[in-house]
């Protein structure tokens, strides 16, 4: 088994599972247009591999997250939704793996601070206006 300061950025350097990830859709979702690989890794911090930016933006090619646009002899590449709509589909699948949707929501709003909480609210109380969908 591997030390788990490997996985969270310990002594080794190694990046926490996701970071990587996470770190690449940050630098695609501030581009005004579709990167290449050297364009993504020459806006993420550290000392990277070429070839791993090429690993990550080719898994989350494969995972439908990103598409691909042929330039000269490679790529380029951009996100298939924006970052506030993949956050979203994020939290609305993780509520839905729950199975006390009342405690998940409840839980989450006592978290939130207070103005996140009157956006919210402001939110909801626009959207149930027009909402005709039976929800």
């Amino acid at each position: 088994m591997g030390d788990r300061s490997e996985e969270s950025g310990g002594a080794t350097g190694r990046r926490a599972r996701g970071e990587l990830e996470s770190g690449v859709l940050a630098a695609l979702w501030a581009a005004k247009e579709p990167l290449t690989a050297r364009q993504v890794l020459e806006r993420l911090p550290g000392a990277l591999a070429y070839t791993t930016v090429l690993t990550i933006l080719s898994r989350l090619h494969d995972k439908g997250m990103l598409v691909r646009h042929p330039v000269g002899r490679g790529n380029a590449y951009e996100p298939v939704r924006d970052e506030a709509t993949e956050t979203a589909v994020r939290m609305h699948s993780l509520l839905e793996r729950g199975s006390d949707r009342e405690a998940v929501l409840s839980r989450f709003v006592s978290e939130l601070s207070r103005e996140d909480e009157r956006l919210l609210h402001r939110l909801l109380g626009g959207q149930d206006a027009g909402r005709d969908d039976g929800q």
